[in-house]
């Protein structure tokens, strides 16, 4: 029983006092008080009481391979954990190979090769949130046709709508990808219709990060729109932002443009982070054809000068017509190193591009290039792109859900040997603190729809997100006049405090502000999983019953 609490049901309603109770795994009653009794007490002390949060873009991948706690999420009440833009499989035996010769600090067997092996793993290890994944169109791709710069037959389009289909029949929720990035900016718009005509008749949605946020936004987001047209599949943005000083005035046009389709019917909708900064690799930075064949293969070509001085023309174009220049968006001074692969670079981390050509004698450009080939393409850095103004203007429409677009970890063993971004320990915690109290942009009940009942109807899953009798226990307690973010770029492994209590599936996972240890996760499966009465993919995306989303702004 947790009794005197400020029940905030995830329904965007207003708050009152109550009490809840917790059966087994499931919520059992919620509501007035009513002075029940259970073999377990909770004081809340007046402190708000509301479903568990869901990060509806992490990247926990590779985190939770290493530490299953997923500390720096939990302290922020996270207890949904999504991966998109990419997926751990489905994995060939060479995709293995390379997934384990190309990690960086974290280290770790690959076993599996379908996602939904890897997912199993995951759940056996043991795990504190639970976790739900998208198959990744990139990992699709390269399964049939490498890390190339191809276009696939018609056979091989057919082998890819298998190898989705495959994964939302283990689990998936739908088909993602990351379309600045290679290979997966290699697709064209027709490719990624099938992949999402194929997850949406598997019940699931198509999710991206669009082609561009920035000089091109407004025909990224009408293709966008269009595949969510034509395939029946909902479509979500993800880390939905306006990249660049020339691309700021953007906004209201853009959130126009969404809300039209909307009103005529297209189910269409976006998570964001509350930073200024994008985080990243560093060769993100360099233009879309010399990645072609993959990393090792562009590392070989940055090593002739011929190709290097290409490269650096193309960096130095402001506005290219064809890829997303980050770099330039950014500036050397707004791009701050965050990790690296190689012991030798780590006292790079914490520095800006600028300070590192500084010190190296050569120019911005150059100081990235010899960055990607000393570290095998493997740095990160933090962008600088986005303006503050837009964020609550942004963080406001009623479609909008939050993701932080970052792992869970805690400060302490291999953690330590890179830098993160803030947004990792602090994005939650953060949307109440400066959104909610500092800025009034929103109310805290409202704050709370949109991390737990919005994403929850986004990626149907019926039984999560909101706090009512029969729904699975996961819940958060906090306070939401003194939750706090204090992760800073400087400083980010400062976890945010203000959250006492966190169960997942009944258990508690976080107790009087620390974790318990307890592998109270699981995994999350689609609605096409054949492991369920009535799974399987069906014939459309017609076939299916789809949470109505909410309204236009």
């Amino acid at each position: 029983m947790i009794h005197h609490a400020m029940i905030y049901d995830g329904s965007g309603g207003t708050p009152y006092p109550g009490e809840v109770a917790i059966d087994a795994d499931r919520i059992a009653y919620v509501g007035a008080p009513r002075g029940l009794k259970g073999r377990r007490e909770i004081d809340a002390h007046g402190q708000a009481v509301a479903p568990g949060f869901i990060d509806m873009m992490g990247h926990s991948e590779e985190s939770l391979l290493v530490d299953g706690r997923a500390v720096s999420g939990l302290k922020q009440g996270v207890t949904l954990d999504v991966f998109t833009e990419l997926s751990m499989g489905p994995l060939t035996p060479e995709m293995a190979k390379l997934a384990k010769d190309r990690q960086g600090d974290l280290k770790y067997e690959v076993t599996w090769r379908t996602l939904g092996e890897y997912m199993e793993h995951l759940q056996q290890r043991g795990i504190a949130p639970n976790v739900a994944t998208f198959v990744g169109e990139g990992e699709v791709r390269v399964n049939v046709l490498g890390e190339k710069d191809v276009a696939p037959t018609a056979e091989q389009l057919a082998a890819m709508r298998g190898l989705v289909h495959q994964a939302m029949e283990q689990g998936a929720l739908g088909v993602t990808t990351a379309l600045i990035y290679a290979p997966m900016n290699y697709a064209k718009t027709p490719e990624l219709i099938e992949m999402a005509k194929e997850s949406a008749r598997c019940g699931g949605m198509y999710t991206a990060h669009m082609r561009s946020e920035g000089d091109h936004i407004e025909d990224a987001v009408e293709e966008t729109i269009d595949i969510a047209r034509q395939s029946g599949a909902p479509a979500e943005i993800h880390h939905f932002k306006f990249i660049g000083r020339d691309n700021w005035g953007k906004r209201d046009k853009v959130i126009a443009m969404i809300n039209a389709a909307r009103a005529s019917g297209v189910r269409i909708t976006a998570d964001m982070y509350t930073y200024t900064a994008g985080g990243t690799g560093v060769d993100a930075s360099l233009p879309p054809w010399v990645h072609d064949g993959g990393p090792e293969a562009m590392v070989a070509r940055l090593k002739d000068p011929a190709v290097r001085a290409k490269v650096i023309a193309a960096m130095r174009e402001r506005h290219p017509k064809d890829w997303e220049n980050l770099g330039q968006q950014a500036g050397p001074d707004g791009m701050l190193i965050l990790s690296v692969k190689h012991t030798e670079l780590k006292p790079l981390i914490g520095k800006t591009v600028a300070e590192v050509a500084k010190a190296r004698h050569v120019s911005p450009e150059d100081a990235i290039i010899d960055l990607v080939i000393e570290d095998d393409a493997s740095a990160g850095a933090a962008y600088t792109i986005i303006t503050e103004d837009n964020i609550p203007r942004q963080f406001v429409q009623p479609w909008v859900s939050s993701g932080s677009d970052a792992e869970s970890s805690a400060p302490e063993g291999v953690f330590l040997l890179s830098s993160t971004h803030p947004r990792a320990y602090g994005n939650f915690a953060r949307i109440f603190a400066k959104y909610v109290r500092e800025e009034h942009a929103l109310s805290v009940q409202e704050a709370v729809r949109k991390i737990t009942s919005l994403p929850a109807d986004v990626l149907s899953l019926t039984d999560r997100g909101r706090l009512r009798a029969g729904a699975f226990a996961d819940i958060v307690i906090f306070d939401p006049n003194t939750i706090q973010d204090h992760s800073t770029y400087a400083k980010p492994m400062q976890y945010a405090t203000g959250v006492t209590d966190v169960f997942i599936n009944g258990q508690l996972a976080l107790k009087d502000g620390e974790p318990t240890g307890a592998s109270t996760g699981r995994f999350l499966r689609g609605r096409a999983w054949t492991g369920t009465p009535g799974g399987g993919c069906r014939a459309s995306a017609k076939d299916w019953t789809w949470i109505d989303q909410p309204p236009i702004g």
